[in-house]
């Protein structure tokens, strides 16, 4: 019998009606299927990779680029949203410097210091990234996951920052899956319909910039030439999660671009990802559905650092519980629907 069908028998055998229990039956039998054996997703831990953008210089956003070493400083001292939903659930967080500007930062127990590079160059005008450091993000995820599930850990958090990252991510999707960056581009940081407007033309010179890269399909000169370091790094995380056969679980708008380039460059890792939430970015839904994902929460929100996943993760919990711990019909002593 196959794992499919050993996790759906499992599951209608409980004491309850089959399917009652909606998508947190689905969530648990996507669990079992990735683990083959009693699933769970503890322990876990949050990965917020940080990298800044050359476009940021376009005015595509309100903040300023310094924001990204300032949030950094704040996830190191605890007082951002992804820390406190973290303890909230119980997960580890860890800060990845994967490209961020300035001054490398001091040491501190929960940052990874890894940066490729100071950030990335403007994609309006050519490719973000050479090549080789792409691969170097891509590599630094990947080994960021195998040395996750060395420590023990069962599921991970894919969270982002980076002043102007929405507008790579844009980019990304766009050329990916075939959509227009009217269609996508969205107010980030809370641009106004004029600056969303404007940072849609912005995302269409990226494209024409980009445009031997984005006509090659290859994911990886696409991923280049459109990205950022920390959506490499991203990318990379979820084709090591799913090597190591973990639970990936995705954030939002940055980070389900970066699975949209893990996903271009090997179709499997499909069926070791869980898209966290909704974002609240107008293009992540057209995104969204393309990829044939289906988000498990939709709260309004679209911050990324991972606080979608730090949310989601009890409800995995929960999944896992439902499926190890109930009891079936035979062991109850109740009878099943005729």
């Amino acid at each position: 019998m196959s794992l499919a069908l050993m996790g759906r028998a499992r599951l209608d055998n409980l004491t309850k009606p089959r399917g009652s229990l909606g998508r947190l039956e689905d969530l648990a039998l996507r669990l079992f299927l990735i683990q083959g054996r009693e699933p769970g997703v503890d322990p876990a831990r949050i990965y917020t990779v940080a990298g800044d953008h050359g476009v940021a210089a376009r005015g595509v956003s309100l903040f300023p680029q310094e924001v990204t070493r300032q949030m950094v400083a704040n996830f190191l001292s605890g007082g951002a949203a992804v820390n406190v939903l973290a303890e909230v659930a119980g997960v580890e967080h860890f800060v990845v410097d994967a490209g961020c500007a300035g001054p490398q930062f001091d040491p501190h127990p929960a940052l990874i210091r890894n940066r490729i590079a100071p950030g990335t160059a403007d994609i309006s005008v050519g490719p973000a990234m050479i090549e080789e450091e792409c691969l170097e993000a891509l590599l630094l995820g990947a080994d960021l996951a195998e040395k996750a599930a060395k420590a023990g850990i069962r599921a991970l958090g894919a969270g982002d920052m980076g002043i102007a990252n929405t507008t790579p991510s844009t980019a990304l999707y766009c050329a990916l899956l075939d959509l227009d960056p009217a269609e996508v581009a969205g107010p980030g940081t809370g641009l106004d319909r004029a600056g969303v407007g404007r940072k849609a033309g912005i995302v269409a010179q990226a494209l024409e910039a980009n445009a031997a890269a984005v006509a090659g399909r290859d994911p990886l000169a696409v991923l280049a030439a459109l990205g950022g370091l920390e959506i490499a790094c991203l990318a990379g995380l979820v084709l090591g999660g799913a090597a190591c056969g973990l639970v990936v679980c995705l954030d939002g708008f940055i980070s389900t671009a970066a699975y949209a380039a893990a996903r271009a460059i090997c179709p499997r890792v499909s069926g070791y990802c869980v898209l966290s939430h909704a974002s609240a970015e107008p293009g992540h839904a057209l995104a969204v559905e393309r990829l044939g994902l289906e988000p498990v929460l939709d709260l309004g929100m679209r911050l990324g650092e991972g606080t979608g996943a730090a949310l989601v993760l009890p409800v995995l919990r929960a999944a896992a519980a439902v499926f190890n711990r109930m009891a079936s019909f035979a062991d109850a002593g109740v009878s099943e629907s005729a």
